[in-house]
């Protein structure tokens, strides 16, 4: 009985030098993960205060937004952008003219040893022209040249001008671009549904896909139940989103898989002689496809060929084989 109530209190010391050990073990765990963070640069350190254009209109455009007020305010976005870029350079500009004209060379100047050395000699002798009689010749001062090219110095006035000068511009730019997605064009398309219906529509060169899917939607009967997210746009075997604009092809020159897509009607390619070394001058009309028939089909010529426009892919040029 005593052995047993030995091993016991044994079993206990071991039990509590263990529980003791532990809790040093982690007390010293977290000094070094404290001293470790400490020493560590602060996670922020490179981390950009300012983000970007994305990540700002992500944030404040947050939940259901309707598609007017999602692209008005990229548009605010995308002009406070343009202005604070434009005024960052004029400061980066002024801060390499300040540092220049800091950068002048110290000259020295020995004005005061002169006079000293010339009361002295005064005192004991006088220069050969006092002797003789004569007046010194004033020396000539170095005068500024009015023919020197003075461009590249700072001028505030005239960068101010120049800063207007450019807003100027910017904003007439604006105003042009404006102007022509004002424009109105026709666009030939055929609503497919593994046959084609010819039609076309009449709209601004501004106004994105679904805009035009919603016009197209009214003059078939047969999609009128439908809704613009249900239908999908093919123009030269490529998948156009929906947020894209008529405007955005025109103004880049945007090239599909058989032809270009900022031709929105429909001709073809009459030559006389085959050339393959020029390019092809065919347009082809648009489909309008319900976005259930194309999986249903899609494995299935032509929809096997489609997929979708992406800005950053170079589709090539069109050549006659």
């Amino acid at each position: 009985m005593a052995t047993n109530n030995a091993e016991g209190r044994r079993e206990d010391a071991f039990i509590k030098q263990r529980a003791q050990n532990r809790e040093e073990y982690e007390r010293q765990k977290q000094t070094l993960i404290n001293e470790t963070e400490k020493s560590r640069p602060s996670v922020n350190k490179f981390v950009g205060q300012n983000d970007s254009m994305e990540e700002t209109l992500k944030n404040q455009t947050i939940g259901l937004v309707r598609l007017e007020d999602f692209q008005q305010r990229r548009k605010e976005l995308e002009e406070a952008k343009a202005r604070e870029a434009a005024r960052t350079n004029e400061l980066k500009d002024e801060t390499k003219k300040v540092k220049k004209r800091k950068k002048t060379k110290a000259t020295l100047s020995f004005a005061m040893d002169d006079e000293g050395d010339v009361e002295g000699d005064t005192s004991s002798r006088q220069s050969p022209e006092v002797q003789t009689g004569e007046q010194p010749s004033k020396r000539a001062k170095f005068r500024k040249n009015p023919n020197v090219d003075t461009s590249f110095l700072p001028d505030r006035e005239r960068e101010e001008a120049e800063r207007k000068e450019r807003e100027r511009l910017r904003q007439e730019w604006i105003r042009r671009q404006e102007e022509l997605k004002q424009e109105e064009i026709e666009i030939t398309y055929s609503y497919w549904d593994g046959s084609g219906h010819r039609k076309s529509v009449v709209c601004k060169k501004g106004d994105t896909i679904s805009a035009f899917l919603e016009k197209c939607r009214q003059q078939f009967p047969e999609l009128r139940g439908v809704s613009v997210d249900n239908l999908m746009y093919i123009k030269e075997d490529l998948i156009i989103p929906h947020h894209h604009t008529f405007y955005d092809f025109i103004i880049n020159k945007a090239r599909g898989k058989s032809g270009p897509l900022f031709n929105f009607d429909v001709h073809d390619d009459v030559r006389l002689l085959a050339d393959a070394t020029k390019e092809k001058d065919e347009s082809h009309a648009g489909k309008v496809v319900e976005r259930s028939w194309y999986q249903r089909f899609k494995h299935i010529f032509p929809a096997s060929r489609w997929e979708i426009y992406d800005p950053e892919k170079e589709y090539g040029k069109y050549t006659i084989a």
